[in-house]
């Protein structure tokens, strides 16, 4: 292998020989950087979820928070798919390193505009853009982990890397609530001052510890190819509703507490960090699950669970029963948490399964698992990013559902159900009633996606 500041060249993370020689520890150890570096990031991309909270309706409509909240995640969304295609041509120590410092740009915007006495909507409305440049970072991130770990690992490598940055939800919502308890609601900035020197150290700390693998790259048109495959449409529909529930959940989940049942700034930083906090720790849970069981057959039953969950939600909103209420959204928390880790899990699955029958019917081992492998790190990419746009929808949906005359949430709880159920649809439809085929041997189990 060559030197950290060069390649890793001959990286093959199948080579079981290699992988007990030592290539697991080259594995964890980007693993662990990468986790750290996308764990800032989803903190910075968060960050408005939480300095929404500080700022007094007077100042401030529901509505024009709930947009706050939005810009970020579509903005997020947007880069995905560049940084994603980026990581393949610049190596993931390289772009790990330099997007872990561009967070620095809009933590440093919200530090001086935030509390700036009449500062219009639109430049808090065009700061809030630029952090969902912490966004990006997670397709960029899974693309590079999906290199470096063997199919057989990667449900469980994949979920501890995103839930280890979906913790940063959390970490931000918790600092939230400590600047409040501390120095009380009018000085938000304490928030974004805390990740300035957390961001360089990530960054060096990056560039020190990480690795550029060349199995990371693609060859050129990789991404178009992979956009031309069915599976890429439908999988990353069904992460619409994991990922894109969790992340618009964990932007809205405070502004929710306020305009359904009037909570202050220091009642909803103080319920909101627990959902986003379990569901990152239940999304490798959610990957090794689907390891052993099926990545298709666990976010089914998960988002059956899902749509049970938000059903309770409306019947905690109709009675307003607060205690129900914030239970409720903690399940669901969780709920998406282990859809996250499962959906993710199929698109290396269902991308192997395709190698696996183009090698039964005479393809070439190598070169097939090679190409599947490439095409299933374009999906990584393509699903993340519109993943989360579904956190944007969710978003879009709080705010019209909170605009009415009647302001509730019940209109979009139900909108969610309707889409949970339609994902399960597609599940039994496509995953769940897969059967050999006649290339298959006879007595050859088709592949468990």
């Amino acid at each position: 292998m060559t030197p950290r500041s060069g390649w890793l060249n001959d990286w093959n993370p199948e080579d079981e020989d290699a992988w007990a020689a030592g290539g697991h520890k080259v594995a964890r150890r980007n693993l662990i950087y990468s986790v750290a570096s996308e764990h800032v990031a989803f903190s910075v991309w968060t960050l408005w979820s939480v300095l929404a909270l500080f700022m007094p309706p007077e100042d401030i409509t529901p509505s024009q928070k709930f947009l706050l909240v939005t810009t970020p995640t579509v903005v997020g969304a947007l880069l995905r798919l560049p940084y994603s295609h980026a990581v393949t041509r610049v190596g993931g120590r390289n772009w790990t390193v330099l997007a872990t410092a561009l967070l620095l740009v809009p933590t440093a915007l919200a530090v001086f505009f935030v509390q700036r006495p009449g500062t219009p909507l639109w430049v808090l409305v065009a700061v809030a853009a630029v952090a969902g440049v912490g966004g990006g970072n997670f397709a960029s991130s899974m693309t590079n982990i999906t290199a470096f770990y063997p199919q057989r690992h990667q449900g469980w490598a994949l979920g501890l890397n995103a839930g280890g940055g979906n913790l940063g939800v959390a970490v931000v919502q918790l600092l939230g609530l400590a600047v409040v308890a501390l120095a009380g609601v009018r000085h938000p900035a304490y928030v974004a001052i805390v990740y300035l020197p957390v961001i360089i150290v990530t960054a060096l700390l990056c560039g020190r510890y990480m690795d550029n693998a060349a199995a990371v790259r693609t060859a050129p048109g990789a991404l178009r190819e992979a956009a031309r495959d069915r599976d890429t449409w439908l999988i990353s529909g069904l992460y619409v509703g994991t990922f894109g529930s969790f992340i618009g959940y964990a932007f809205a989940f405070g502004l929710v507490l306020q305009s359904q049942f009037g909570a202050t700034p220091m009642q909803a930083v103080s319920y909101t960090f627990l959902g986003p906090l379990l569901g990152s720790f239940s999304r490798p849970f959610g990957g090794w699950l689907a390891d052993r069981l099926g990545a298709a057959r666990v976010t089914f039953w998960t988002f059956l669970a899902m749509g049970a969950g938000t059903g309770l939600l409306i019947l905690a909103a109709h009675h307003r029963q607060f205690g129900l209420f914030v239970a409720g959204f903690t399940v669901l928390f969780v709920l998406t948490g282990m859809g996250n880790g499962s959906t993710y899990k199929m698109i290396p699955a269902v991308f192997a399964e395709k190698a696996e029958r183009q090698v039964t019917g005479g393809a070439d081992a190598a070169d097939a698992f090679a190409r599947q492998r490439r095409l299933a790190g374009a999906v990584v990419g393509i699903a993340g990013a519109i993943g989360a746009l579904g956190g944007a929808a969710v978003n879009v949906a709080f705010r019209f559902s909170y605009s009415g005359h009647h302001a509730s949430g019940i209109p979009a709880f139900a909108v969610f159900i309707g889409y949970y159920a339609a994902c399960m649809v597609l599940l039994r439809a496509v995953y769940l009633s897969r059967r050999p085929t006649a290339q298959d041997a006879p007595d050859q189990e088709p592949v468990r996606v």
